[in-house]
């Protein structure tokens, strides 16, 4: 499962969640707008909530369309879909989520191979390596159909990379003929953290998905863009997955209110930050320092024990590996929580009891 699906019930008062962006609650001001929003059938086009919402989301990447899905995974297996034929090979990074966390929806969906690629240590796909990869079609081979890339990498710690890193092997599977899907789930984190847009990342690619309940707060959602051709196809494919939704500008609304959290990602960005310091003066613990709002821990013990002993502090946090925790700030935390969760944390780790 992935760290960004986990079930959360209702926590405790005095729980501090670090497992993922996705844990937010939904805001005041996002209940109103959901309450009041005007809805009209989607299915059918007619929901002007959610028109505006794709049209605001088009108009923040730069491309000419953009269609509300329930979720990032769903956007990305749709982007596959509408980008290849079946049998082709997709190249994606080793620790991409579409191959990690995606329950092998490229093969199930799309009837698509995947060719991984070692983007350690940031998950950056280089020119050099979609060349090396690339495989023309023949009366053999099914041929490359497609490069999907990532930012931030989930994986690799949330790193931000630049839009050189995303232009460069997009440029390059251009050359060859293959379209480029971005999985954008945290794509404002990567703009806030290199002090760009996010269309200038998204000029470079054929499609991009952003996720709406991540690091934007939203209860439900995510967007994906590409050009009016692209996403004229995209519904027909979301709505043969179930996607296809009815009054759905209830959960439009609460986007429209989300999109506005955008800047607010470098507080997240800086809490990170002070969580990663504090960690790593824990014996034991050893954190990276943040590119955005997710820091990984390396564990001296195996994460299991180890995040148990937290759990009974109040905090919680996610298992990436047997010796690796990742923590996720967002915007339902102060820098008081990040305080107790550093306390809180140092407690599990050196046996005290609260």
């Amino acid at each position: 499962m992935s760290p960004d699906s986990q079930s959360s019930g209702e926590d405790e008062q005095d729980t501090i969640d670090l497992r993922s962006d996705t844990v937010t609650r939904p805001s005041e001001e996002m209940r109103e707008a959901a309450s009041t929003a005007t809805v009209g059938d989607d299915v059918y086009g007619e929901d002007p909530t959610l028109n505006e919402l794709e049209a605001r989301m088009a108009d923040l990447l730069g491309t000419e369309a953009a269609l509300f899905v329930p979720s990032g995974t769903m956007g990305n297996q749709i982007a596959a879909r509408v980008h290849t034929e079946r049998g082709q090979e997709v190249l994606c990074e080793l620790e991409s989520h579409v191959y990690r966390w995606e329950l092998a929806g490229l093969a199930q969906h799309s009837q698509l191979q995947v060719r991984t690629v070692d983007g350690s240590p940031r998950g950056r796909i280089t020119p050099t390596q979609v060349h090396a990869n690339y495989v023309e079609a023949s009366g053999h081979r099914p041929g490359t159909g497609l490069l999907t890339l990532e930012n931030t990498h989930n994986a690799h710690g949330g790193t931000a990379l630049s839009v050189d890193a995303i232009a460069a092997p997009a440029e390059a599977a251009h050359e060859l003929g293959v379209p480029v899907h971005l999985d954008g789930a945290r794509l404002f984190n990567a703009a806030v953290a290199n002090g760009c847009e996010a269309a200038e990342y998204a000029e470079h690619v054929d499609s991009v998905m952003c996720c709406l309940s991540k690091g934007l707060g939203a209860p439900v959602g995510s967007m994906l863009a590409g050009s009016e051709s692209f996403i004229e196809e995209a519904r027909r494919v979301r709505k043969l997955l179930g996607g296809g939704m009815r009054q759905a500008g209830i959960l439009g609304a609460a986007g429209l209110e989300a999109l506005e959290n955008r800047e607010r990602l470098a507080e997240d960005h800086e809490r990170a930050r002070q969580l990663a310091a504090g960690l790593d003066e824990i014996p034991g613990l050893h954190a990276g320092e943040p590119e955005t709002n997710l820091v990984m821990v390396e564990t001296e013990e195996p994460a299991k024990p180890f995040l148990d002993r937290c759990e009974d502090e109040g905090i919680l946090a996610s298992a990436f590996d047997s010796h690796t925790v990742r923590f996720c700030t967002h915007l339902d935390l102060d820098d008081a929580d990040i305080e107790a969760a550093i306390e809180g944390v140092r407690k599990a780790a050196t046996g005290q009891q609260s």
